[in-house]
């Protein structure tokens, strides 16, 4: 039973925990690795996610999964937070993140370049616009990228 509807029914189970713990559901994934499965939850909070939080939604959702078995194979359950350089999947991410620093990488190359790094200067129905370091803006569809993350890391903070 992997794929969405996993996904799905863990969510249909995990958020209102999480909004008990007034956390946000960043995300839900569901993956093999090797000859394991992995539950990865992840969740975020203004201000930013501690370890107790990750802890204590852990606690709180260890039971209820195991009750409801949506996951029919064993499987390790990870809670946390999406990170500094986190994937925008849902459009209200996109929307949150408008003139954010972010990275793209396309699916197919455009003029040859798959990599690409500016600003997010707008979203509009799946369009996601970026304005490159050259000033250049380019458009491209959500749907044809392989991912999209911001871009929050800087050399010089370290």
């Amino acid at each position: 039973m992997a794929g969405k509807n996993t996904v799905g029914r863990v969510e249909e189970i995990v958020k209102p925990f999480a909004d008990a713990l007034s956390l946000e559901l960043w995300d839900i994934t569901f993956t093999k690795e090797g000859t394991d499965w992995y539950l990865r939850i992840y969740i975020d909070k203004e201000g930013g996610v501690s370890i107790d939080d990750c802890v204590e939604l852990t606690h709180a959702v260890t039971k209820p999964l195991d009750e409801a078995d949506p996951i029919s194979q064993s499987y390790m359950l990870e809670v946390s937070s999406p990170g500094v350089e986190r994937e925008l999947k849902k459009d209200a991410h996109f929307e949150r993140y408008i003139n954010s620093d972010v990275m793209l990488r396309t699916i197919r190359p455009i003029e040859n370049v798959r990599d690409f790094n500016g600003v997010m200067t707008n979203y509009d129905n799946g369009n996601i616009t970026v304005r490159l370091k050259d000033g250049k803006e380019i458009t491209i569809n959500k749907k044809d990228t392989s991912y999209v993350k911001l871009d929050d890391f800087d050399i010089a903070d370290f």
